[in-house]
């Protein structure tokens, strides 16, 4: 046992920061992304976590829209969320690019997907702009108007040498109607069926990536992150491969039968009913 790390009394490591998913975790959204239901315990638990100084961030693999336009949305509903707080898969991108020395990017996505990368300096390019297919890398995001164009040029882009960067490989996520797709899943399916599969650098949950920007963000060590989500295959597995804390909740689309059928792999330290039930384990400082 580590000595070094605290443990609740049944043995549980107690993070010294936390990363929430957003939906299915936190709320359930509609599918267009604009509203928002607050789940059992999620606006007490970051109350909590605030009024202790414990720091906190929310990672969603949504990259429609920039933390600048998310975080307001949540405080709307009642959620203290500041918007350095509010993680995407872009943050993650945009710092992964920078510390590359990326300096242009082809945007398959909204223009909010190519915010976070603007911020740090890389000049976006979007499809039937003047060499979109002479870009230093390729990045797909949340496009649900995605045509063959935008795939076609891409690819071109791939084939002239662009590394291939996506938000998020997850076919599906909670909303409030049920399943929703990800569209980023589909336009990376595409183009890899077109490069001979040519495998890109995954930024969002689940990555390695996403979990060391996290732990960076928060300022404390892998090991002590406490990672709070809905989806098997995303937050525990990401934890566990880690050495993070895992927690994992039945609010999204996995109920807790699910989560018991799950491998070693994706299953998480803890799992709760909500993300209420962190008040109750003692988890919190």
């Amino acid at each position: 046992m580590d000595a070094s790390v605290d443990r609740g009394e049944d043995g549980l490591r107690t993070p010294a920061g936390y990363m929430f998913d957003v939906d299915g975790t936190l709320v359930l959204g509609d599918r267009s992304g604009h509203g928002y239901e607050v789940l059992p315990g999620a606006k007490q638990v970051l109350e909590t976590l605030k009024a202790r100084g414990i720091p906190f961030v929310l990672l969603t693999n949504g990259s429609a829209y920039p933390a600048a336009v998310q975080a307001p949305r949540l405080r709307e509903v009642g959620l203290p969320v500041e918007d350095w707080q509010m993680l995407t898969p872009s943050s993650v991108t945009a710092d992964y690019l920078a510390r590359k020395g990326v300096r242009s990017a082809l945007i398959l996505g909204t223009p909010g997907v190519g915010h976070a990368l603007a911020e740090t300096g890389v000049e976006l390019k979007f499809t039937g702009q003047p060499g979109a297919d002479e870009v230093d890398a390729v990045y797909v995001g949340w496009h649900p108007d995605c045509g063959m164009k935008d795939i076609e040029t891409a690819c071109h882009a791939i084939w002239n040498g662009a590394g291939l960067y996506i938000a998020s490989s997850v076919p599906f996520f909670a909303s409030h109607g049920g399943k929703a797709i990800g569209y980023s899943h589909a336009i990376y399916a595409a183009i890899r069926s077109l490069t001979d599969n040519k495998r890109g650098i995954i930024t969002g949950k689940p990555s390695q990536h996403a979990l060391k920007f996290v732990a960076r963000t928060l300022g404390v060590p892998l090991k002590s992150v406490g990672v709070v989500g809905d989806d098997p295959t995303l937050e525990p597995a990401m934890a566990r491969k880690g050495g993070a804390i895992g927690f994992g909740v039945t609010t999204g689309i996995y109920k807790q039968a699910d989560w018991l059928a799950q491998p070693p792999a994706n299953r998480p330290d803890r799992l709760l009913t909500c993300v209420g039930d962190l008040l109750e384990l003692g988890v919190i400082g």
